[in-house]
């Protein structure tokens, strides 16, 4: 992204009054985390959301990384995530300041925003009974071919924010003909076209990679706008299935 268009990420409102970006950099634990990706990120995307985990084991380097971007960490979003042994009210605090140590931070906000992942609305409503705060963010698989909009809209009902994870389905919306037609039409890439449908949609939207170079591409998506007709035409891709895990089997 050229300087002049860096400022043209918008952010969407959490209902703390804190915003976040509605594009942000995904990492994972299975070869998801490049340096040289990341600093390129930051640096020359204008990138300032941050997405990783404690379980992906690269805070440490994500604080490297940040550090040599020379970007002020009040203008970067970073969010982690706890595992599931490190639930509870002590050992959460504890992960999270563990956390803040790997990643060279004072805060996420210790914490400033709680967000869930993988909840369906199930178990969004089992949380409402044991908590009284309500998540600020739920980050869950999105992609044309799993679009769970009652979901969405369920979020969005109650100022929950819908943060999607794997917008180009691990590399299978790439060759599907409609995305393909739909890039030729707009002069983009297929990436381009799925993360612009993303986002269109009102999802904050984590595209991950290693390269540099498809880093710069996925974050060319603020100069053009699909039309709503093409808007629908991804959406009825929509066939329900996961290319990460399927959350409806957690009760």
């Amino acid at each position: 992204m050229a300087a002049a268009e860096r400022g043209k990420c918008p952010a969407l409102p959490l209902a703390n009054g804190r915003c976040i970006p509605v594009l942000g950099l995904g990492t994972s634990h299975r070869g998801g985390y490049s340096h040289e990706a990341v600093v390129c990120a930051l640096q020359r995307c204008g990138i300032r959301h941050i997405d990783t985990a404690k379980r992906y084991g690269c805070e440490s380097l994500l604080q490297k990384a940040i550090k040599e971007s020379g970007v002020k960490r009040e203008d970067l979003w970073v969010t982690t995530k706890l595992w599931y042994n490190d639930y509870g009210y002590e050992n959460t605090k504890k992960a999270c300041l563990e956390s803040c140590e790997r990643l060279g931070v004072e805060y996420l906000g210790l914490c400033r925003s709680i967000g869930v992942s993988n909840f369906l609305i199930s178990h969004l409503e089992q949380l409402k009974e044991d908590c009284m705060i309500i998540p600020h963010v739920n980050q869950v698989e999105y992609h044309p071919f799993q679009r769970p909009q009652e979901l969405v809209d369920y979020c969005r009902s109650r100022d929950i924010v819908f943060e999607g994870y794997c917008p180009l389905a691990k590399g299978e919306a790439l060759s599907h003909p409609a995305v393909i037609q739909l890039a030729k039409k707009y002069g983009r890439t297929p990436a381009q076209i799925c993360i612009r449908w993303s986002i269109q949609n009102g999802i904050v939207t984590i595209p991950k990679s290693t390269r540099a170079e498809r880093i710069q591409e996925n974050c060319k998506v603020f100069d053009f706008t699909l039309a709503e007709e093409d808007v629908e035409i991804l959406n009825g891709m929509h066939d329900g299935r996961h290319v990460s895990w399927d959350p409806s089997l957690i009760v």
